[in-house]
């Protein structure tokens, strides 16, 4: 199973936001520049998220979105849910037709990968990831994670190294 940019740019705009929201709204200009990723795409996605419920906007000056959740409360597969991201991994989609209108003879083996890759999104909260990506970030500078600060890299590059 490979997850899309779809869900990948969510999920890395979420923890995004979740870094630089504390004072004021984060525009989806600055997270576009921070994470090198589509600002038109940032777009349709925040739409989605907000239309769940896991970002709310603010307009005008110093407007921009915010987690409308703690972060320890919004998981990585609450996100990609909302921006209709499957992690499904049958050739199916689920339905046990597989083959001809039957079930492949590995359609128990994929739903229970599918169950697996879920439960484990459903485990991890953008506070987890964000734990993680500061303690990596502290370890690689040789700081105690404290030490770290605010994080003024981007965390694209490390969504992509923990995904390998």
């Amino acid at each position: 199973m490979k997850l899309t940019t779809k869900g990948r740019y969510a999920v890395t705009a979420m923890l995004d936001v979740a870094m630089h929201a504390q004072q004021r709204p984060v525009s989806l200009a600055d997270v576009a520049r921070r994470q090198h990723l589509s600002l038109s795409y940032l777009e349709q996605l925040f739409a989605r998220l907000r239309r769940k419920g896991l970002v709310s906007s603010s307009r005008g000056p110093g407007g921009g979105y915010r987690l409308s959740h703690p972060p320890e409360a919004i998981t990585v597969a609450d996100i990609i849910v909302a921006v209709d991201e499957p992690v499904d991994v049958t050739r199916c989609g689920g339905e046990a037709n597989c083959t001809h209108r039957s079930q492949c003879l590995t359609h128990d083996l994929w739903t229970d990968l599918s169950r697996q890759v879920e439960r484990f999104l459903s485990e991890r909260s953008l506070a987890d990831v964000l734990h993680r990506h500061r303690a990596a970030r502290a370890a690689r500078a040789g700081l105690p994670e404290s030490s770290a600060g605010r994080d003024t890299i981007p965390i694209a590059a490390a969504a992509d190294s923990e995904s390998r």
